[in-house]
């Protein structure tokens, strides 16, 4: 283990998809998580920051021929805390901006997610991370209600188990 308070991780999460989540129907689809993580601990075994920076470009080609092009970029800030030897609570924020194009032109709104996150170290070799988030803000630039449904969930949870070998 490193003595250094500040880590920071490149991760590229690559996904090929044959149906659409949605509706179902027949896609090729190719997208590529790529994320930033920086994390920083704010007090010795007790407190950390973490930042992220998401870019996700995604190709689609429908069953119709038409290929469609689109990407989302955003930015996360979170702060958490020990409370066990094993086990550290806290809460994030994302702002996320969603594109018609991977190039990050064709605007057409924007998100800002809220909610907390846990981890649990079972072993020295195995963990759990949980985050939940919901929409707290959003703005669609062609309907202007206070959420963004169109573009982004209202409600989303990551839950990952993790083994090291």
């Amino acid at each position: 283990t490193s003595n250094d308070p500040l880590a920071v991780t490149l991760a590229v999460e690559p996904t090929v998809r044959r149906i659409d989540e949605t509706s179902g129907q027949r896609i090729r689809n190719f997208e590529i998580e790529t994320t930033v993580n920086a994390d920083l601990e704010l007090l010795k075994n007790w407190m950390f920051a973490g930042f992220n920076l998401l870019y996700e470009p995604e190709v689609t080609r429908t069953a119709m021929g038409e290929t469609l092009r689109e990407a989302k970029f955003g930015g996360s800030a979170a702060l958490s805390l020990r409370i066990a030897s094993n086990v550290v609570v806290g809460g994030e924020v994302w702002y996320l901006r969603h594109y018609d194009s991977i190039g990050l032109s064709a605007f057409p709104g924007d998100a800002v997610m809220l909610g907390p996150t846990l981890y649990i170290a079972f072993t020295p070799k195995m963990f759990m991370t949980a985050a939940w988030n919901t929409q707290v803000w959003g703005r669609e630039v062609s309907n202007p209600v206070s959420l963004n449904l169109a573009e982004f969930q209202r409600n989303r949870m990551k839950l990952k188990f993790a083994v090291e070998f």
